[in-house]
C-alpha cells in the first residue's frame, strides 16, 4: 500500500467509507445535496433504543440541577421583574465525565455490532476519553489520535489531561503536532487497523445526543411543568447542538430557543503553529464553531451529520477571561467544580438570563469533568508562559492572543451577538467555492435552504454577489 501522503489522501473517501460502514452514496442527490433526513432516519436508532443501548453501559439520565444561588445572584444584578431560572444539566455523571459519552455509546455499540475488533477517533477533546471508556465497556481495543504540540514539542496541558484520561481507559494515545499530518496519519491507521472510525460526525454519534435533548425536556416538564424557554448548548463542531435540538423537537419541544455559545479567539488561526498555544480553549471556540457551521462537510466523514445552522436560533460569544470566571462562580458559589467546555454556555446564559423576565427558564445542557490540566489555573498560568497577559479588569477589553482579561463583578459579563444572517451567507459563499461554480440545480437550492434556513431568493441573491 503506498503511504505517500497524496496516495493517502487520494483514497481518502474509500478509508473512511469502510472504517464507518455506512454506504453514503444512497444518500446523495446531487451536487451539494445529500438526503439528510433519510440519513439519520435509516442509519441511527429511535429514541428507545438509543436509551436502551446507553442504559447498558450506564450512559444518561444524568441531573438536572437548578442554580439557586447563582439565579438570586442574577436578580440581584438585574432590572425589576428581570432574572430567567438557570438549569444545568449534569453531565459529569456519565462515566467520562461529559456528554459526549452519549455520542461514543451508539458509535462504539454500532462498531461491536458490526465486528470490528478496535475503534479510533480523532481528537484533543474529551470525546477521546469517551471513546476509550465506552471501548473499554465493549471489550474493544481503542487508539485516540491527538493534534497536541506545536513545533517546539509543548503541548497544552488541557490536551495533557484528556490524553492522560484516554490512557487510565486503556487506549493507545498517538500524539501529534499541529498541521496536516493529524487527518493523514488518522486515514493511515484506520486502513492498517481496520478499525471503526468512532467519528464525532456519523448519525450514530450526533443520534446519541438526542436522548440528552429529550431527557432534558422531560426532566424539566417535571420541575417546572413546561418544556425552557431557551436551551444554550456549546458551539463547537456542531453535532452537540445538533444532536441536542433534534431531540427537543422530538420531545415536542418546539417553541424552545436554541442558543449557541462559543470563546471568541477570533484573529488566532487553529492549524496555525504559532497561534495553537496562545489559546487556552481546546474547544467550544470560534475557531471550530464558525467553519463547521459554515461547512460541515469538512469533517473526517464523507458526509457531516451535524448540521448545526439548522437548528440555531442564535449565537453568542463570550471572552475566554469571563469564562474562567464563571467557572471559578460555579465552584465557589453552586459548589460544583466542572471543567471549561460547558461553563462557555453558562457564561452566556448568565448574561441571557437578564435580558429575560424572571418567569423564564434556561437550561444549560451540560457539563464536563474537570482535572489538573483543565483547571482555570494550569490554563492561565500555561498563557502566561506563552507571553499572554492575564490580568482582571473588563473583560471587553480581552484580545484573544494577547490578554486575557478576567472581570472583577458578574455584572462586567457580557456577550457579543454574532450575526446568523451572516453566518448563513457565509456557508452559501463556501458552497460556491467548495463546488467551484456559481449555478446550482432546484434540488441543491433546497438542500441549501434547508441547511441554512435561508429563502431561496436569498441565496441566489448571495450567490450574485459573487458573480
Amino acid at each position: 500500500m503506498d503511504n505517500a501522503y497524496n496516495a493517502v489522501m487520494g483514497r481518502r473517501t474509500q478509508i473512511m467509507k469502510k472504517a464507518v460502514g455506512i454506504d453514503y452514496d444512497k444518500y446523495e442527490i446531487e451536487g451539494i445535496a445529500f438526503d439528510y433526513e433519510k440519513m439519520m432516519s435509516e442509519v441511527g436508532y429511535d429514541l428507545d433504543q438509543l436509551r436502551q443501548i446507553q442504559s447498558e453501559t450506564a450512559v444518561g439520565n444524568t441531573p438536572l440541577v437548578e442554580l439557586r444561588q447563582i439565579n438570586k445572584l442574577i436578580r440581584r444584578i438585574s432590572a425589576p421583574g428581570k432574572g430567567a431560572r438557570i438549569f444545568l444539566k449534569d453531565e459529569a455523571a456519565n462515566p467520562s465525565g461529559s456528554f459526549k459519552d452519549r455520542r461514543a455509546s451508539v458509535s462504539v455499540y454500532e462498531a461491536a455490532k458490526k465486528g470490528y475488533k478496535g475503534v479510533i477517533a480523532a481528537t484533543s477533546g474529551n470525546y477521546g476519553a469517551a471513546v476509550a471508556s465506552q471501548a473499554a465497556k465493549r471489550g474493544l481495543k481503542c487508539i485516540i489520535v491527538q493534534e497536541t504540540f506545536d513545533s517546539r514539542g509543548i503541548g497544552q496541558p488541557e490536551i495533557i489531561e484528556k490524553a492522560r484520561a484516554c490512557e487510565a481507559y486503556g487506549a493507545e494515545v498517538v500524539q501529534l503536532s499541529v498541521g496536516p499530518e493529524l487527518f493523514y496519519y488518522f486515514l493511515v491507521l484506520l486502513e492498517e487497523t481496520g478499525y471503526f472510525n468512532a467519528s464525532l460526525y456519523t448519525p450514530f454519534g450526533i443520534a446519541g445526543v438526542e436522548t440528552l435533548g429529550f431527557e432534558l425536556n422531560e426532566q424539566m416538564i417535571e420541575i417546572t411543568g413546561r418544556s425552557p424557554d431557551y436551551v444554550v448548548v456549546t458551539h463547537a463542531g456542531g453535532g452537540n447542538l445538533t444532536g441536542t435540538a433534534r431531540g427537543l423537537l422530538k420531545a415536542g419541544a418546539t417553541d424552545t430557543k436554541i442558543v449557541a455559545a462559543s470563546v471568541d479567539l477570533s484573529g488566532l488561526h487553529m492549524a496555525s503553529d504559532t497561534d495553537f498555544n496562545k489559546k487556552s480553549f481546546t474547544t467550544g471556540h470560534t475557531g471550530f464553531g464558525i467553519p463547521f457551521a459554515t461547512f460541515p462537510d469538512r469533517s473526517d466523514v464523507p458526509r457531516n451529520a451535524a448540521r448545526a445552522l439548522r437548528y440555531m436560533d442564535r449565537y453568542l460569544l463570550v471572552s475566554q477571561g469571563e469564562t474562567f470566571y464563571v467557572t471559578e462562580l460555579l465552584a465557589q458559589v453552586e459548589g460544583m467544580q466542572r471543567g471549561p467546555a460547558g461553563n462557555t454556555s453558562l457564561t452566556a446564559a448568565i448574561t441571557l438570563a437578564r435580558e429575560l423576565d424572571d418567569d423564564q427558564t434556561i437550561v444549560v445542557q451540560e457539563t464536563e469533568y474537570t482535572g489538573a490540566g483543565k483547571c482555570p489555573s494550569a490554563q492561565l498560568t500555561f498563557a502566561k508562559e506563552n507571553g499572554i497577559i492575564v490580568r482582571t479588569g473588563n473583560p471587553a477589553e480581552n484580545k484573544p492572543g494577547e490578554e486575557i482579561v478576567i472581570p472583577e463583578h458578574p455584572d462586567q459579563l457580557h456577550y457579543t451577538e454574532m450575526d446568523l444572517g451572516r453566518i448563513r451567507k457565509s456557508y452559501v459563499k463556501q458552497a460556491v467555492k467548495s463546488q467551484g461554480r456559481t449555478t446550482f440545480s432546484e434540488a441543491e437550492l433546497r438542500f441549501i435552504s434547508e441547511d441554512t434556513n435561508l429563502k431561496k431568493e436569498e441565496i441566489l441573491n448571495v450567490i450574485e454577489e459573487l458573480k
